[in-house]
């Protein structure tokens, strides 16, 4: 696939706005529901069990194809899958702002989830395509980080904000002018991109297989908390999702133009960073999730409290992401900014696992919010840079997708195993006549311990798997073949025979 690098600097970074906006409308739609529940529930004569689907539908359909269309974006060109995702996910979304019954709210969501998977899977993929490895690079991937980041936390004050200002609908209409805006500076602004053609990667019985697998894993996964993680129900359907991926694994490997081509699942750095992003997203998620409950039912503020409450984690990430992040991983490295803003994690983590029953928000919760603020937003930046570094332009797409969804099935798992444990340990405590207050803030720090845990095992994947690789080890390994002498006594490569390595800050990153 032909890069996609519009004629000059300044239309580069016009181009990342847009696809910045396209991010952001997307992530706030995934927590700004959260704060409304209650009230669509009211206001649509929702049951307790379907009013959960308002959440999963959107969940399941986003999660399910973000690596069909970041292959598809490969294929058919990301700019047309970016622009078509968009207008999905606006249209979606005046359909949920006007529904006036709960199955048209439903499939509705589900339309939202679609066009979502469309517009994220291709962005990171577009952004490396945009930006040379460097530091216009890293200033890129930051400036994308913290739209990410900030926008997941910004989603619980504005849906708070909305809600009680103009009711529930609001939520969903707001998308349509930024949706229309961002769809008319998409066309404007992003350069057209051929994209390989369908026969080049189109491995429908592969698409099918992993489609249906990972909307049928996220599916168990979000019911597990209501059934129970050994029921019958959870165990079939798990079983069910791993031989489909088995299935599918099985295709990528004969498959003339496999979806997923196995070399890819070669990378240490590939697979090692969405291994970590997968676990420390499932704690940053039981933080945003569970740390909302705590300050509504423990210290007991209102849902537009609990958004105002929530945004010196936004603002901290934004100002480390667009100010310093960058140039820290340029100066350090991403693996050692990586593990630092892990550590943070873990420690942010670990202190809200104390927060007790007669707690304080300036004291129990406002240093979590700092130190996870800046934990992740000099984590995820590096992360994100670590994932997409070496990948080849024409799965681009694909990485981007894979990305992705590592963060969605992450924070999906992670919510779900520490909500079954907040919710376990708050019933135990019930029963043996605990009030509910202590209850429930036992159940939530042991969620907060557990998440840290998880964090912990990010950590330990980082530091053994994230390692700068040897330009020409990796290269031999891929052909099998030692680099030739070249005239004169030079190596290829700018390696000269006495052994001595080439001027430069840090080694290449292999092209995988």
């Amino acid at each position: 696939m032909d890069r996609v690098v519009p004629p000059s600097r300044h239309s580069r970074w016009t181009a990342l706005t847009v696809l910045c906006a396209g991010t952001l409308m997307t992530v706030l739609d995934g927590t700004v529901v959260t704060v409304a529940m209650p009230a669509i529930q009211s206001g649509l004569g929702f049951s307790p069990a379907g009013l959960a689907w308002v959440v999963n539908a959107y969940l399941i359909a986003f999660a399910g194809l973000l690596l069909l269309a970041g292959r598809l974006g490969d294929l058919i060109g990301r700019r047309r899958m970016f622009i078509s995702g968009l207008a999905v996910f606006t249209a979606a979304s005046v359909l949920c702002g006007i529904s006036t019954g709960s199955g048209t709210l439903i499939a509705a969501r589900f339309l939202q989830g679609v066009g979502g998977a469309m517009t994220s899977a291709v962005v990171l993929g577009m952004l490396v395509a945009l930006f040379e490895e460097g530091r216009d690079r890293a200033r890129a991937i930051a400036v994308f980080s913290a739209v990410g980041a900030a926008g997941g936390a910004l989603g619980t004050f504005l849906g708070g904000a909305l809600t009680s200002a103009l009711g529930w609908h609001s939520i969903f209409l707001i998308n349509l002018p930024i949706g229309v805006a961002a769809l008319i500076a998409a066309t404007r602004v992003l350069e057209n991109d051929r994209g390989q053609g369908l026969g080049k990667g189109a491995d429908y019985p592969g698409a099918v297989l992993v489609t249906a697998a990972l909307m049928l894993g996220v599916h168990t996964i979000v019911k597990a908390a209501d059934h129970g993680w050994a029921a019958p129900r959870t165990l079939g359907f798990g079983g069910l999702s791993v031989l489909l991926l088995a299935a599918f694994a099985v295709r990528q490997s004969y498959a003339a133009d496999p979806l997923l081509r196995p070399r890819l699942l070669r990378s240490r750095t590939l697979v090692g960073a969405n291994l970590v992003q997968l676990l420390m997203v499932a704690g940053m998620f039981t933080f945003q999730y569970l740390g909302a409950l705590y300050i509504q039912r423990v210290l007991g503020y209102d849902a537009l409290l609990t958004g105002i409450a929530f945004l010196p984690a936004p603002v901290v990430i934004g100002v480390l992401m667009l100010g310093l992040s960058a140039r820290v991983t340029v100066r350090f490295g991403p693996r050692r900014v990586l593990l630092t803003g892990l550590v943070l994690i873990v420690a942010g983590l670990t202190l809200f696992g104390r927060a007790p029953a007669d707690g304080t928000y300036a004291v129990d919760v406002l240093p979590v919010m700092l130190l996870l603020g800046v934990g992740f937003g000099l984590a995820m930046p590096a992360l994100t840079g670590l994932a997409m570094a070496g990948v080849r332009p024409r799965d681009g797409g694909l990485a981007s997708g894979l990305f992705s969804t590592g963060q969605v099935v992450g924070g999906a798992l992670g919510l779900a195993v520490t909500t079954t444990l907040a919710s376990g340990r708050t019933s135990e405590l019930l029963g043996a006549g605990d009030d509910a207050v202590s209850a429930l803030s036992d159940g939530y720090r042991l969620a907060f311990r557990t998440a840290a845990g998880v964090v912990v095992v990010a950590l330990a994947v980082a530091a053994a798997l994230l390692r700068t690789e040897d330009p020409r080890r990796a290269r031999e390994s891929r052909t099998g073949k030692p680099r030739e002498e070249k005239p004169g006594g030079k190596k290829s490569g700018g390696e000269k025979s006495g052994g001595k390595k080439p001027r430069g800050n840090k080694p290449r990153t292999p092209v995988i």
